[in-house]
């Protein structure tokens, strides 16, 4: 496999963006509690710190992008799943933002310990979070609508079900139905209850990579420079 391996030279000037760690996170919640997820935050910071960002650096990695987490509550996946939490003002589960914003505090921790400890690097910090919420929160401003219903899913408020997923074939009333989108996808914020569709993507992308997002708060096409 080593003729498979890009040259050295592509380490150094390539650009490496991290999105994390709504995965982990949300599968976490489901059998255990919210005061175990949140107790396992710092072993995932450390592990993203020592195994991923360091380890990559030491193969020549120097310019990176990472983004925090998104508002975890927001997703119909867990709005669907964890019916009896605390909402806010939006109806988003309290509880469970407030994890990732934990998560997103103790992130930013590490990223200004990584500046100090990885002195070549461009280390660039992305509130990705604040964009996502925004969107949730105000999503007509935005051209959006039903931003807490999945774009493509069967059954309930949230438009969610953990047995039928986007695509499938089910059988309802002795009817064969097949789980298709919505008729305007773009419009609508979260494709299939927990990843977001490519109109809302496409906008989370127009306001990070202005740089208003970021810390230092540098554009996309700037990111590479170490400030």
């Amino acid at each position: 496999f080593a003729i498979l391996m890009p040259k050295q030279e592509y380490f150094t000037n390539a650009f490496y963006t991290f999105d994390i760690d709504q995965n982990d996170l949300t599968a976490g919640f489901f059998g255990n509690l919210i005061v175990q997820v949140n107790a396992s935050v710092p072993d995932i910071i450390n592990s993203f710190s020592k195994n991923v960002t360091i380890d990559i650096y030491i193969s020549g990695a120097r310019s990176f992008w990472i983004h925090n987490t998104g508002p975890i509550s927001c997703l119909p996946l867990i709005l669907a799943n964890f019916r009896s939490a605390e909402t806010d003002a939006y109806d988003f589960a309290k509880p469970y933002n407030e994890v990732a914003q934990y998560f997103n505090h103790k992130l930013k921790e590490v990223v200004v310990l990584l500046r100090k400890d990885l002195p070549l690097a461009a280390i660039i910090y992305v509130n990705i979070y604040s964009v996502k919420y925004s969107l949730f929160s105000n999503p007509r401003k935005y051209g959006f609508r039903d931003p807490l219903v999945a774009c493509c899913g069967f059954g309930g408020k949230y438009n969610y079900n953990n047995d039928v997923g986007c695509a499938e074939t089910i059988e309802v009333n002795g009817s064969r139905i097949f789980v298709g989108s919505s008729t305007r996808p773009s419009v609508r914020v979260v494709w299939d209850g927990i990843h977001y569709t490519e109109a809302a993507n496409k906008f989370i992308f127009s306001q990070i990579s202005t740089g208003a997002f970021s810390d230092p708060p540098l554009p996309l096409n700037m990111a590479c420079h170490k400030s």
